[in-house]
C-alpha cells in the first residue's frame, strides 16, 4: 500500500515540477533554433527579412526564402571553410594534451595523501574558475611578452625563436590556444578521472601484483579499461567545447593571422557582409550544430561501446 501510495504522490506531483523546466526549454531552446533553422533558408537581414524577386523588404518571411543559397555561399567563403579547418586541427590538438595532461594528473593525486590530495584538487582546479576572456588577456602577456622578450628572446633565458610571437602564426596560436585551454579545462576533467579511479576495485590491482604484472600493463589492461565511462564524459566535453571555442579565440587572437576558428567566423560574418547576411551566418552556424552533433554522438557511440566490451 506504501509503494502505490508513493507512486500516485509522485504521478500527481510529476508534471507541476517539470513543466516550469519543460516551458523554458521549450522557449529558450526549441523554438529559437527552430526560427534559426527557418532564417538559414531565407533572406535574413537581421532586422528585416528581404524578398530578393522584388528587391525589397519581404512583406512575409516565406517570400524571403532562398533555399539553400545560404549553404552554398557559406561553403563558398574561403574564411568559412579556414575556420571550420583550423577548428578541426585545434581539436585534435587539445583533445589529446587535455585528456593526457587531466590523466595524468588524477593519477598523482590518487597516490598521494589525502591531505595533499585536497590541496592539489584546488590549485589544479581554480583555473577553470577563471573566464575565457581574462584567461585570453592573460596568456597574451604571457606569449607576448614573457615568451617573446623575456624568456626566449635574444637577451633572455634560451634564445628559442618557436616560442616567440605565439599568437601573431596561425601554427603557434594553435598550440597556444591549446595550452591556454589545457591549463584552463584539465583541473576540471581531473575531477572526472578522479572520480573513476576511485572506482575501481583495490582487488583488481592486488592481484595483478601477485601474477608479477608490471606497472605499465596494469595500466593498459585494468585501470585504462575500467576508467572508460570517464574517458566518455571527458572526451565529449573537450571535443564538444574546443569546437565551441570562442572567448579565448577572440581576447588571445581575435581572429587575426589565420585563427579564426568556426565560432568566431560564425559571430563576425555579419560584420564581413555589407549588408549583413544574416541568414548565411545563421546557415554556418546550423553546419555547426550539425558538425558537433555527428561528432559528439559518434564519439559516444563508440565510447560507450569500449564500456561494454570492458
Amino acid at each position: 500500500m506504501g509503494i502505490q501510495k508513493n507512486r500516485s504522490i509522485y504521478h500527481q506531483w510529476f508534471w507541476p515540477f517539470v513543466a516550469p523546466a519543460t516551458v523554458l526549454f521549450i522557449t529558450v531552446i526549441v523554438i529559437p533554433f527552430a526560427v534559426g533553422v527557418f532564417n538559414s533558408f531565407a533572406s535574413w537581414r537581421g532586422a528585416y527579412y528581404f524578398d530578393p524577386a522584388a528587391r525589397t523588404r519581404a512583406a512575409s518571411p516565406f517570400n524571403a526564402l532562398v533555399g539553400f543559397a545560404n549553404y552554398k555561399a557559406a561553403f563558398a567563403d574561403e574564411r568559412f571553410v579556414k575556420a571550420l579547418w583550423y577548428t578541426v586541427r585545434y581539436t585534435v590538438v587539445a583533445v589529446v594534451s587535455i585528456n593526457v595532461v587531466s590523466l595524468c594528473l588524477a593519477l598523482l593525486i590518487n597516490r598521494v595523501s589525502r591531505l595533499l590530495s585536497g590541496v592539489l584538487r584546488t590549485v589544479f582546479f581554480f583555473p577553470n574558475m577563471l573566464g575565457g576572456l581574462a584567461l585570453g588577456y592573460i596568456f597574451q602577456f604571457i606569449f607576448q611578452i614573457v615568451f617573446t622578450d623575456l624568456l626566449f628572446g635574444p637577451e633572455g633565458v634560451a634564445h628559442i625563436e618557436a616560442f616567440r610571437y605565439m599568437t601573431q602564426n596561425s601554427t603557434k596560436a594553435l598550440f597556444a590556444l591549446a595550452l591556454l585551454n589545457t591549463w584552463q579545462s584539465a583541473g576540471y576533467m581531473m575531477l572526472i578521472y578522479i572520480a573513476g579511479l576511485n572506482t575501481i576495485p583495490q582487488d583488481f590491482y592486488e592481484a595483478a601484483s601477485i601474477d608479477g604484472s608490471s606497472a605499465w600493463n596494469t595500466f593498459w589492461k585494468i585501470t585504462v579499461p575500467m576508467l572508460m565511462p570517464s574517458f566518455t564524459i571527458v572526451f565529449f566535453m573537450t571535443l564538444s567545447g574546443s569546437f565551441k571555442l570562442l572567448d579565448q579565440n577572440v581576447a588571445l587572437t581575435d581572429g587575426n593571422f589565420d585563427t579564426r576558428m568556426l565560432a568566431y567566423q560564425i559571430l563576425r560574418t555579419v560584420r564581413d557582409t555589407n549588408p549583413p547576411d544574416y541568414g548565411k551566418g545563421q546557415a554556418q552556424a546550423v553546419v555547426f550544430f550539425i558538425i558537433i552533433a555527428a561528432i559528439s554522438l559518434t564519439q559516444v557511440y563508440l565510447t560507450k561501446k569500449k564500456e561494454i566490451e570492458a
